[in-house]
Formats: C-alpha cells, sequence, structure tokens
C-alpha cells in the first residue's frame, strides 16, 4: 500500500501518530466499550471473513472496498487465541511507515485489543528483554516487515507464538522475490510445523511487474503468491453487491494530439544545446578525475540529471523544464540525488551544478525575455514551446472542473522532480485558483522536503478541504487514507497493472471520472491502456476459474542457526549483518572498520575474498565456488558470521558479544548509536537538517578547511529534566 521510501530498503523509518517515534502505545489506557466490527460489516465482507476463518486466503478486492475491515474482523473472531492471558499475538504486517500508523489506528478505533506500533530502527527496543515485555503488554503489533523479519532472525519474536499474520498489499510476496515479506515466509514459515499462524494477505492486484504477457504467466504469478503466503486467492463473488457500496469511475482518454513541427524544432533545439553543455561537462570531469569510481559515479549523477532536465522539458515544456533545473540548482547534494532518485550516490556532484547553472541560463533566455513569464498570469505563456501541449491538456481538463462543487482530484506522475515542478506552475495559474494544489511523494531517508511530518499535514489538509488538488507518484496509489476523489488524472502513464487499479481505486465517488493522457501519434500508450484493462479481465477470469495448481521451488538461501537460543541468519541477510557488525568496532576519524569484498573468477566459478578490519577477530574469509558475484558474497558472509559466533565476538542471538551488557541494542538500530528518546522526541518538532559544512565535498575549495566545535552541556532547572549535549561544528573558509 511508498516511500521512500523508501524504497525504500525499503530503508525502514521512525513511526509515529504525526510525529517521528519508534512505537505509539495504543489502547493502553482504561478498558473501553465492547466494539464489535460486525455491526457495520457488508455482506461480502463477513462471507470472505467466514473462509479466511477456515483456511489461509489473500482477499483480492480494490482500493476502497473494505478489506482492511476484513483483516478487523478476523482478529475479532480470532480474539481468543489472541486476547490475554493467552501468550499468543497477532502481527499485522504494511509495507510502509505511513501504512503501519495508518492501520494501527483502524485497528485500534474498531477493536478492544491493546495495540502496539513499530516502525524504523526501533532503537527504543534493544534486545530480547525489550522485546519480551512488548510482547507481554500487546496482544496486536503492527509493524514493517523489516522488523518483524530482524526479531524472527535474532530470535526476540518466534512463529509459533503469532496466532495471527497479516499481510497489506502482499502482492509484494513472490517465490523469486527477496522482499521481506518473501524472506519471512520463505525462512521461517515451515509447513511441517506443528504451530503455524493463520495467514490473511490483502491486495488490489496480485500480479507485480508490467503485466501478464500471456494467461500462462499471470497464472505463474499468482500461483507464485498462494504457493509463498500459503493461502489461496479469493475475492468478492456477487458483484453487484460491490458495485453498490463502491463506484467504478468512468475511464477517460484525453488526446493531447502530437507536437506541432515548429515547437519541435524549438524541443530539438534546446536537446541539442543540453547534450553541448553535458559532453563539455564530462570531459572537463575527465580531466579532473583519476579515480574510476568516484569518475563513473560523477558521470552517472550527470546522466540522471541531464535525463530528468529533458523528461520535464518534454512532458511540461520550456517553463517546466526550467522550474525543475532551479529547483534542483537550489538544492543540496542530498536532495538532488532523491529528487532525482539516485539515492546512494554520494559522488562529487560538482559537476551537476555546473550543469545545472549552464541549462539554467539557456532555458532562461526565451521565458525571461520581453518580460514574459515574469509571472504566469501572462496570456503569452500559455502556449507552446513555454507549456508543452500535454500541459496544456491538463490545464484545459482542470479547467472545466474548476466551477464544480465540492471537487477533489488527485494528479498521478511517475517521478518526484516532475510533481514538484508541476505543482509550482499550477499553484500560480490565477484563473485555476479554485483549486489548492500541493504535490505528495514518498518519505524518503534524506529528502527533507517531504518528511513525513510534511506527508501527514497535506493528507490532512487535503481531507479537510483546505486542499483539493494533488500532485503524486506511487505513494498515493498503494492503501494510504486519502480522501475519496471525484477525478484522477494519470498525466503520466501507469508502469504496472497493480497502478493501474490502485490509482483508479482513488476515484470512488459517484459519477467519477479516471482520465489518462494519451499523445495521439504513440499508439504505444493507447496499447498500454488497453493493456492493463485486459490484464485486469484476465486476473478476474483466472481467480474465478483456476487453471493451474504449479508448485515453485524458490532458490533458498543457507542458514546458520544457533540451537541454544533459536537465532538464525540466511547467507542473504548475513551481508547486512557484517557491516552492521564491523561499523560497531572501535573506530575514529582515522579509520573507517568497514569490511572490503574481492572476487576471482574461475573455471569452477566465482569465489568472494572478505579483508576484515584489522581489529576483528578475523581477518579473512573465502567463499566456495558459487554460480555468480552475489552468491559468493553471501557465501563468505555466512561463513564470516559463522565464524566470528564461534569466537565469541556475536552472541548466541547473534549479535555483538562484548563487556557492555547492552551493546545488543547497537546491532538492531541502523542509526547512530547515540540516538535517545530524548533525540526522538525532539524530531517531532523539529526537522532533521545536514550541517551546511557537511553537504557539499570539501574538495570544491581551493584553500584549506577549518573546524570548529562547540561542546554544549546543559545545567537545567528545575533539575529533573535531562537534555543530552551535543556539540556544534562550524566551518569558517579561509577567504570568510
Amino acid at each position: 500500500m511508498d516511500d521512500a521510501g523508501s524504497t525504500s530498503s525499503p530503508s525502514d523509518q521512525r513511526a509515529s501518530s504525526g510525529a517521528d517515534d519508534d512505537r505509539v502505545e495504543s489502547g493502553a489506557g482504561a478498558p473501553k466499550s465492547d466494539k464489535d466490527p460486525r455491526k457495520v460489516a457488508r455482506k461480502y465482507q463477513l462471507e470472505l471473513c467466514k473462509r479466511a476463518l477456515e483456511e489461509n486466503i489473500i482477499v483480492y478486492l480494490g482500493t476502497g472496498c473494505g478489506k482492511t475491515h476484513i483483516a478487523v474482523l478476523l482478529i475479532y473472531e480470532l480474539g481468543h487465541l489472541i486476547r490475554k492471558p493467552e501468550k499468543n499475538k497477532c502481527i499485522f504486517l504494511a509495507p510502509t511507515v505511513a501504512l503501519v500508523q495508518q492501520q494501527a489506528r483502524v485497528i485500534e478505533d474498531s477493536l478492544d485489543f491493546k495495540v502496539g506500533i513499530y516502525c524504523g530502527s526501533s532503537n527504543q527496543f534493544k534486545n530480547h528483554r525489550d522485546w519480551e515485555k512488548e510482547i507481554e503488554q500487546y496482544e496486536v503489533l503492527v509493524m514493517t516487515p523489516e522488523i518483524l523479519l530482524r526479531n524472527l532472525y535474532h530470535c526476540f519474536i518466534k512463529m509459533e507464538s503469532i496466532a495471527l499474520l497479516i499481510f497489506d498489499e502482499c502482492h509484494h510476496a513472490q517465490v523469486q522475490s527477496n522482499h521481506p515479506y518473501a524472506e519471512i515466509m520463505k525462512l521461517f514459515y515451515k509447513t511441517d510445523d506443528t504451530k503455524l499462524p493463520r495467514i490473511f494477505g490483502m491486495t488490489a492486484s496480485p500480479v507485480v511487474g508490467k503485466g501478464a504477457s500471456s494467461q500462462a504467466n499471470l497464472s505463474k504469478s499468482i500461483n507464485s503468491l498462494e504457493s509463498l503466503l500459503d493461502a489461496k486467492v479469493y475475492t468478492v463473488e456477487d458483484k453487484e453487491e460491490l458495485d453498490y457500496f463502491v463506484s467504478s469511475p468512468v475511464i477517460t482518454v484525453y488526446d493531447y494530439g502530437p507536437v506541432l513541427r515548429n515547437t519541435s524544432s524549438h524541443y530539438n533545439s534546446y536537446c541539442t544545446k543540453l547534450e553541448q553543455i553535458k559532453r563539455q561537462c564530462i570531459e572537463e570531469l575527465s580531466k579532473k578525475k583519476n579515480d574510476y569510481q568516484s569518475l563513473r559515479s560523477a558521470k552517472k549523477l550527470l546522466n540522471r540529471m541531464h535525463d530528468s532536465i529533458l523528461f520535464c522539458l518534454e512532458s511540461l515544456g520550456l517553463w517546466g523544464a526550467l522550474k525543475a533545473s532551479h529547483i534542483l540548482l537550489n538544492g543540496d547534494h542530498f536532495e538532488r540525488n532523491e529528487l532525482m532518485e539516485e539515492e546512494g550516490n554520494n559522488g562529487d556532484d560538482t559537476v551537476c551544478v555546473n550543469y545545472l547553472t549552464q541549462a539554467d541560463d539557456i532555458l532562461a533566455t526565451d521565458c525571461l525575455r520581453d518580460a514574459i513569464a515574469a509571472d504566469l498570469s501572462c496570456v503569452e505563456i500559455l502556449k507552446e514551446p513555454f507549456f508543452s501541449r500535454k500541459l496544456l491538456r491538463l490545464i484545459g481538463i482542470l479547467s472545466s472542473f474548476r466551477l464544480q462543487q465540492n471537487m477533489k482530484c488527485i494528479i498521478f506522475v511517475n517521478r518526484i522532480v516532475t510533481a514538484s515542478s508541476l505543482s509550482y506552475i499550477l499553484q500560480r495559474l490565477k484563473f485555476l485558483a479554485s483549486w489548492k494544489c500541493d504535490f505528495l511523494v514518498g518519505v524518503h531517508s534524506r529528502l527533507m522536503s517531504m518528511s513525513r511530518k510534511k506527508m501527514n499535514i497535506i493528507l490532512d489538509k487535503f481531507r479537510s478541504g483546505e486542499l483539493n488538488l494533488l500532485i503524486a507518484t506511487k505513494v498515493g496509489e498503494e492503501g494510504l487514507d486519502i480522501q475519496t476523489c471525484c477525478l484522477v488524472i494519470r498525466f503520466d502513464l501507469p508502469e504496472t497493472v497493480a497502478s493501474f487499479i490502485q490509482s483508479r481505486g482513488r476515484a470512488r465517488m459517484p459519477q467519477s471520472e479516471y482520465a489518462f493522457l494519451v499523445n495521439s501519434g504513440n499508439q504505444k500508450e493507447l496499447d498500454l491502456i488497453e493493456k492493463f484493462r485486459k490484464d485486469e479481465d484476465k486476473m478476474n477470469m483466472e481467480i474465478a476459474f483456476r487453471t493451474s495448481s504449479e508448485t515453485f521451488i524458490g532458490s533458498e538461501d543457507r542458514i546458520y542457526k544457533v540451537d541454544s537460543s533459536g537465532a538464525s541468519i540466511s547467507s542473504g541477510y548475513s551481508i547486512s549483518l557484517l557491516h552492521q557488525y564491523c561499523s560497531k568496532l572501535p573506530h575514529d576519524e582515522y579509520f573507517n572498520p568497514n569490511p572490503k569484498f574481492f572476487f576471482l573468477d574461475d573455471l569452477g566459478g566465482t569465489v568472494c575474498h572478505i579483508i576484515l578490519p584489522s581489529n576483528a577477530p578475523i581477518h579473512q574469509i573465502v567463499s566456495t565456488q558459487q554460480s555468480s558475484m552475489e552468491d559468493a558474497k553471501k557465501d563468505a558472509c555466512l561463513k564470516a558470521i559463522e565464524e566470528l559466533h564461534k569466537l565469541g565476538a556475536l552472541s548466541d542471538y547473534l549479535l555483538p558479544q562484548q563487556s557492555n551488557p547492552n551493546v545488543e541494542e547497537l546491532m538492531l538500530d541502523s542509526s547512530d548509536s547515540d540516538s535517545t528518546e530524548d533525540e526522538d522526541s525532539r524530531a517531532e518538532l523539529h526537522e532533521m537538517l545536514v550541517p551546511a559544512a557537511l553537504k557539499e565535498p570539501w574538495s570544491n575549495w581551493e584553500d584549506h578547511v577549518s573546524l570548529s566545535s562547540y561542546y554544549l552541556k546543559f545545567d537545567p532547572v528545575p533539575e529533573d529534566r535531562i537534555y543530552k549535549s551535543f556539540r556544534v561544528y562550524l566551518s569558517r573558509h579561509p577567504s570568510q
């Protein structure tokens, strides 16, 4: 059911109820009145719940059809297994922090169970004793799959203690996938075990990827999902009842026509100029960079930057490309990476700044001539090449709806930079003043322009009516509790059949419209829409009349298990665990204890050599021959973990074995090890900022760099208040 994101890991992020905290306690107060979700249930929800009591099932229903309420009904019906003094628990998994928070609130509002919410690094839950307390206190635990997987690995939570395991957006679980959903089932759900949880999955599309190239492939994808979750897909048999409760939108295709010849020459001219700038920047880069890896990273970043500007030029027009260059130029290194979805590229982006500065000058030449486009109310700018034909068509659609009462609209785009640029433009068109607009993208690890806090504020404004137009990336498709809309527009076409179905699910009001912008000169776009519609029909037919029961054998990771504790590590997870272990070794600013990997190809396969830091108890590990570099790396890392445990460097829970009794907490926290509860509470009020001195590489400065550090320690009044001491770092350029 976005984001960041997090992709992702998706890197997990701290949870809150509108703030950044790792766990939100729910239902821990006085007992509430008895709540019975059956009273408001629809007939098909009760029928699917009854089926779920009999067997493991996956509910396939469109967005807004009440899948979560079926899960609530199932929790209610299995309450005798979950409610205290029983030791069994219900664990509800959702793939994003926003969905964890949302679904936990739904459960708390609908049921009388004690609900615990867990997202992100969960550094408040440091070891098995902390988790024992959580399990003792709560009956329903709502969390991201990464947290459950981590706790299963270290045996803080055991599969046999789970009575009901719910997978939201379960289509991510595929036999050949390494998604945490898939890892949980492949490694810890054994069908021959005597005590297994009831499995309940929810999805608006059981097929992932771009769709079904054939009925056989579609059947294979659904069977893969069923095989991994040990469940069967069911949907509503009585479509009339479903149609009574959930309106289907009218699908409309808006043609914006091919690009005219004279405007095409403008576009080609700008493309040529931008390509020349890019080539010049690469030539300069090649002269400065001797290191192949840094040269490669910088080139990759430059190419993504160039591609983003050209994409905005084609889809939005000259003004949109100019705005995109402004956004990218004004952001720091981390923000530029996020806007281009190039997270993790830490290369020197000086060349990108140089490219953007020159591109900005070229794009601004026509826009600023004769003071045109000083603001977007100029009539002269509402034409090509300032606005693309596609954007002009979108403006025409919004203008035709602008006077209707209680209008709400979501426009879906595929790129973050498009969302930001398009939002800026639409906000400044005075004749569209009745549309109150903002943009919504996934929560990323460093993109402070869209923190979780800001995303919640935007969603609240949209629900209240303060905003009535959202420009959203795919974060708005999956499951977020976004107000039902009258109009959903796909500015960029969906990339998968799941995206096609889920974005349509936002248009659920009576007589709502699901619109596509299509270039009539591009038959592939029309064919793609038709393909998605046919794929959905094929899915419905496949589920109604199953034609295959194929058995899948996925590639299984090797496992290292500690019998005394039950902790077990897969070869896949061993890579992350080894990096975490090394990062906690003693180090300073001159020594970074990272493992180094070297690969050798032989006739029998690929071999991985790991050189560990000098202060680790082992210094070298060699894998057996494997068919790929990835498999060789997994094999070597698992061997390293096994050796570290045998030498006593890892505890029986496969966590660092040091003199500090609470050292386990270090391994379950991917964030700063000095992070405290006080710091987390401050994050509710203040956004995380990267110090200016650390944003840009110091290599850009010709002279030396001076850093001053001030250590601040508090003497609080009253004395019972606790404030964490910290350092302030200030940079001083020699020229200042």
